[in-house]
This record gives structure tokens, sequence and C-alpha cells, in this order.
């Protein structure tokens, strides 16, 4: 007695949350997408250091600031007077020239540079876009596996109901009565645990949309998947080219290459020149005291000398070198990674699909009428209470497993969409769901069938 009240606490429950838990909210995947592109703060850190990349590009192509000098020559302590014949004011400028095209060189590498973190801040976009469809996919798992839980629960309450009238009229069992009641008490246990899940997962999707855990996530679909899926070819040509991260070592490389040409040419001196202007009282010079002044001018030009060019510039080329060498590696791996990676998402895929459509069109029909015909041989005796137990478990079991495919095959559709940076399917379409109960099956509780057919 006390099980079956705590059966029907349970049941009732149940049958409370699920309308708080999952209001109807009209969002998309499409929405969370959008969403997580303006709210979420690793996009906008990366977006900011692609900025930044950016504004450095032109100083890079400009010599440096010249140097403005003001000088107050030969004068005289503690008054400060110009001394006679060699006191005067000075003005220098002096500008250093880089040569050798040193500056074009800077200035492709800081604009390859900017390039990659560019490109590296679209792919952290697509990533975070690819997390996002993660969570969203596992709560829309969630959601259809709640179905499914409260279908088999109200289900295996008609399989009690049933037991239990057999029962009464002496034709079944006490035992078969109490089983039931425990397998509606672990179903109803089961239903618990995944509406706790479902809170956990949705605390994850509003993380990744800066949102306060708290906040409420209605109820997610899952979007129409396509028809085809793209060849393997296809696939890994589009990614080993348009992959953010690919493209980033690619624009890696290139810098490191303009950056050890440029280290080969810190031999080179580069050039100084500067201009001076002086000018000092016409008296002083003649001593006349006739009050005039006397202008002077200079020229200037210099070269930096290479004194230590053993353990400054040639450790200058070692290093660009290995920044080279290892740029190219980092392009080789990132290359490999997409190719396996892609590889991986595209298998997954083609496996969730197929085995989807087994599900759908062999497994799940069969089952269901397997339940149907052991419900029907019940009522008559022929076949004990556990066989349509079974059935009617199996039948659940396959469901959540489909839902289970079902929720795979969009996550290997955002790898794919992560890894070849295009839009796949369209995340704002809503897919039909054929994870319930087939309409052509009778299940226990339904009516008879025409024709008096039990």
């Amino acid at each position: 007695m006390y099980r079956h009240v705590w059966a029907a606490c349970l049941v009732a429950t149940i049958r409370a949350l699920p309308a708080q838990a999952q209001t109807p909210t009209g969002e998309r995947l499409g929405d969370y997408y959008r969403a997580a592109g303006l709210a979420n703060p690793r996009v906008a850190a990366a977006q900011a250091l692609a900025r930044a990349a950016a504004s450095r590009v032109a100083g890079a192509r400009r010599p440096p600031d010249p140097e403005l000098q003001l000088g107050f020559m030969n004068r005289t302590l503690p008054g400060l007077a110009p001394m006679p014949l060699v006191g005067m004011t000075q003005l220098q400028l002096m500008q250093m020239i880089p040569t050798g095209g040193k500056l074009s060189l800077a200035g492709r590498a800081a604009a390859a540079q900017a390039s990659a973190a560019s490109a590296r801040s679209e792919d952290a976009a697509w990533d975070v876009r690819s997390q996002v469809a993660m969570a969203y996919y596992d709560l829309a798992a969630t959601d259809r596996s709640l179905d499914v839980a409260r279908e088999t629960l109200r289900l295996l309450q008609d399989v009690a109901s049933t037991a239990e009238a057999m029962y009464r009229v002496g034709e079944g069992r006490q035992a078969d009565v109490l089983r039931a009641h425990v397998e509606i008490a672990r179903m109803a246990e089961d239903t618990l645990r995944m509406l706790a899940m479902r809170v956990s997962m949705a605390a994850r999707l509003n993380a990744l949309l800066d949102r306060d855990a708290a906040t409420p996530v209605g109820r997610v679909e899952l979007p129409r998947f396509p028809e085809a899926v793209p060849s393997r070819d296809w696939l890994d040509s589009i990614a080993t080219r348009q992959r953010p991260m690919v493209r980033a070592g690619v624009e890696e490389v290139r810098a490191a290459e303009a950056s050890e040409t440029l280290a080969r040419r810190e031999l080179i001196p580069d050039l100084q020149v500067g201009i001076q202007y002086g000018t000092q009282r016409a008296s002083s010079l003649d001593g006349m005291g006739g009050g005039g002044r006397e202008h002077m001018a200079s020229l200037m030009i210099g070269a930096s000398i290479p004194v230590f060019a053993r353990s400054r510039q040639l450790e200058m080329r070692s290093e660009a070198a290995a920044m080279r060498q290892m740029a190219a590696a980092d392009l080789a791996a990132m290359r490999a990674e997409t190719r396996g990676r892609m590889g991986e998402a595209h298998a997954a895929l083609q496996r969730a699909r197929r085995l989807a459509a087994l599900y759908r069109t062999e497994i799940l029909p069969q089952a269901e009428a397997a339940v149907a015909s052991a419900l029907a041989a019940y009522r008559v005796g022929s076949v004990d209470f556990m066989t349509l137990l079974d059935s009617r478990m199996s039948v659940n079991r396959y469901r959540q497993e489909l839902v289970t495919l079902e929720s795979e095959q969009g996550k290997a559709w955002a790898e794919l969409e992560m890894l070849s940076a295009r839009e796949l399917l369209d995340p704002d379409t809503v897919a039909p769901d054929d994870t319930g109960p087939n309409p052509n099956v009778r299940r226990p509780g339904d009516a008879p069938a025409p024709g008096g057919a039990r």
C-alpha cells in the first residue's frame, strides 16, 4: 500500500513539473545563435583583439618618430648668459630612416598578423556557435526524452490498471500488480532525474549567452536536418581552405616569412639624417656691439653600425627561422586535425542518420506491434505479465535511443559547420517530432479496433 501511495505521489509530481519547466517560448536554434553572437564574452574579446591587431598595421609601416632637440649652448654660470664668440641657441631635428625595405616587410608581417587575429576571431564565433548547438541539442534531447517518459508513464498506468482489473476478477496475479507499480515508480524516478538534468543543461546554455543561470529556458525544438549529407571530399576541401583557424595558420606563416626576411636585412645599416639650426648675437663675433644676429645651419648624415652582429642580428635570424618553422608545423597540425575531426563528424552523422532511419521504419513499428500483441495475449492468458512489461519497456528504450540519435545527428551537423565555417542547415526551421508512438499501432488503453478486435 505504501508503495502505491509513493508511486502516486511521484506521478502527481511529474504531472505538475513539466508544465512549469517546459513552457513554449517560440525560440529556435537560430535565436540562440544570434543571441550568443551578440552576448558571448569570448566572441567580444576575440573581436576586440582583432581590432587591436589591425590598429598596429599602419604604425608598422612608418619610420621611427623624429627627435627634436632644443639646446642652449655655452652659457655662463650662474647667470646663463651666452658666452662671447661661442654662446648660441641651437635647434636640432634627427630622423632615423630604415633601409633595405624594412618598413615594407614590417608592414607585411603586421598585416598578416592582423589577418590571423581576424580569422581567430571568426573561429571563436564558430566555436561558440558549436558549443551553443551542443547544449541546445542536449536540451532538445532531454525535452523529447521527457515526452517519451511521460507517455510511457501513462501507458504503464494503463498496464497496471489492466493487471488490477484482471486480479479483481481472479484472472491475474497480485505479483503482476505489484510489479507494474514498481515499474511506474522507476519511470517516475527517471523522469525526475531528467528534469534535474534539464536544469543543469539550461544553465550551461544560459552561460554561453552570458545570462543568469536561473533564466528560464523554454522547450526547444530540433531544426529540420538536410535530406542529403555533403560528400567527405567536398567537406575536406572546404575545411582545409576556409576554416578560420586554418586561414589564421596560413597568415601566421606569411607573417613569419616576412619577419624572417626582415631579420636577414637587419645587418643593413639604417640611415640617420639630421638638420641643425643655431643663432647667436653678431656682437659676440666682432665685438662691435652691433646688436645683430648671426644664423647658422648644419646637415648631419649617419648610419648604424652592427657591432654586435654575432650576438644580435645573426641570432635574430635564427629566431625568425625557428618561428617560421613553428608556424608551418602548426599549420600542418591544424590541417591534419581538421581532416581527422571532419572524418569523425562525417562518420558520426552517417551512423546517426542510418540508425535513426532503421529505428523509425523497422524497430519501433515492430516493437509497438509486439506490445499490442502481448497486451491482447495477456488479456486472454496466453502470455505472462513479464512478457507484456518487457515489451512495453523495450518500446520506451527504443524511443529514447531514437531521441539520442537525433541529438547526435544535430551535434554532428554542428561540428561539420564549425570545421567548414559554413552553414549547412537552416537553424530557424523546426523538424516534426517523429520519435513518438506510431498512431497506426494500438497501445494499452486505446479504444477497441473496428470489428471488436481487442
